[in-house]
């Protein structure tokens, strides 16, 4: 497997290393359907070379994996995506991407372990990939927010009407972003993590 954003057997680089006021990290997993923008949020957003574990569409894939709307799609995701960015001088987030794939929904049980909370992306022209994967989230009791990833003629919803759509419930933060767009991505871990300080003050509704 290729582990790329990274030289064989590469060393330490300078802006790599962690921030010597950092005095919190923490860990936030992003995930969604097959195709809806994760590896490119954790890449646009990472202040190091991210990791990711993408490995080149075969054929076995054909039949299992649903590439409707996403045809041109040439690689994909089987492992997870990594990367880190620094929030302000002492917190630091740690970024994990999961695959989309159902069939490598198995690894979700490791990367979820130590996590805090999670961004769910969701591409409008595919509402259906996600609901899957926010009814995983729920049933673990993991704190998300949802962003919608704004695709190039990806048709656009009220947001009232995107709830519904999810079934979300109104306490739950949602936000559209760019995920090609550092500012737009960052812009989404800070909802994240606003919703998260929210619920050390307020219990999250039932």
């Amino acid at each position: 497997m290729d582990f790329k954003g990274s030289d064989a057997l590469p060393g330490p680089r300078r802006e790599d290393a962690l921030p010597s006021s950092a005095a919190a990290a923490v860990k936030i997993v992003v995930v969604g359907g097959f195709g809806v923008g994760k590896t490119t949020l954790v890449g646009s957003v990472s202040e190091i070379r991210p990791l990711t574990t993408e490995e080149t569409m075969t054929r076995a894939g054909v039949g299992v994996d649903d590439v409707a709307g996403v045809e041109r799609k040439t690689e994909t995701t089987v492992a997870m995506d990594f990367g880190r960015i620094s929030i302000d001088e002492r917190l630091v987030l740690y970024l994990f991407g999961t695959p989309g794939q159902e069939r490598f929904w198995f690894l979700w049980n490791g990367l979820f372990d130590g996590a805090l909370g999670a961004v769910v992306l969701v591409d409008t022209r595919r509402l259906e990939v996600s609901f899957d994967v926010i009814g995983r989230l729920e049933d673990r009791g993991v704190p998300f927010v949802v962003a919608v990833n704004t695709f190039p003629g990806a048709p656009r919803y009220p947001v009232e009407e995107l709830r519904t759509a999810l079934d979300l419930p109104d306490y739950v933060p949602l936000v559209e972003c760019d995920a090609r767009d550092r500012s737009s991505s960052r812009d989404v871990l800070m909802a994240l993590m606003r919703y998260l300080h929210s619920l050390t003050a307020t219990p999250e509704p039932q």
